[in-house]
C-alpha cells in the first residue's frame, strides 16, 4: 500500500498544482462510474461526479487525470506499467490504479463505502477486472472482448455468480435498467 499511497499523493499534488490543465467535477445525482459521462476537452477532463460519493471526488479526478495525461503525451510519466499501451490495455491500466486507490482510500483512510467504487475494487482483488470492465461497459472494446471470451471460457458465468453472491445484485451492464 505504501507505492499506492505515493502515487495518489503525487497525482493528487499534480491534479492540483499543475497550471498546464485543469480536472472539473461536476456534481450528479447517479451513483456512476468514472468513465459515464467523462469529456477529455483541450487541456481539461470533465467527470460527472456522484453527490453520494464525495469520499470518491479523488479517485474519479485520478481517472480522468490518467486520462488527460495520455491526451497531453504524458502517459510514461503517469502509468510507468503501460506507457505504450492503448485501447483496452490502457483502459485496464487506468481501472486498475483507480481500483487500488479506493483499496488504500478505504483500509488505510475509513473511506466512507460507495457502491460503484467498491464494486471494481472488489472486482479487482478478487480477479474479476476484465469481466467487470467487459460487462460493465458492453458497447465498448469488443475486439478484446471476444478475444478475452475465447481464452476464458465461462469466465463471464463465474464472474457473475460471485457479483449475485458478494453484492445481492446483478452486475453493471446485466442489472435490469442498464
Amino acid at each position: 500500500m505504501q507505492e499506492v499511497n505515493e502515487w495518489v499523493t503525487r497525482e493528487q499534488a499534480n491534479i492540483v498544482n499543475d497550471p498546464s490543465f485543469w480536472v472539473v467535477s461536476n456534481n450528479s445525482l447517479d451513483d456512476n462510474f468514472p468513465w459515464e459521462g467523462m469529456r477529455v476537452v483541450a487541456d481539461s477532463v470533465i467527470l460527472n461526479q456522484p453527490l453520494g460519493g464525495r469520499d470518491a471526488q479523488l479517485v474519479y479526478q485520478l481517472y480522468g487525470h490518467l486520462h488527460l495525461m495520455v491526451e497531453m503525451g504524458r502517459q510514461e510519466e503517469w502509468l510507468p506499467e503501460a506507457p505504450e499501451a492503448t485501447g483496452y490495455g490502457l483502459e485496464r491500466a487506468i481501472v486498475e490504479r483507480v481500483a487500488d486507490a479506493w483499496i488504500l482510500g478505504r483500509t488505510v483512510f475509513d473511506t466512507q463505502p460507495f457502491t460503484p467504487m467498491d464494486e471494481m475494487a472488489y472486482a479487482k482483488h478478487f480477479g474479476f477486472i476484465d469481466a467487470f470492465i467487459f460487462t460493465a461497459r458492453p458497447g465498448e472494446f469488443g475486439t478484446d472482448r471476444a478475444e478475452w471470451a475465447r481464452a476464458n471460457p465461462g469466465r463471464t458465468d463465474e464472474y457473475r455468480e460471485w457479483f449475485l453472491e458478494t453484492f445481492n445484485q446483478e452486475p453493471p451492464g446485466v442489472r435490469a435498467n442498464e
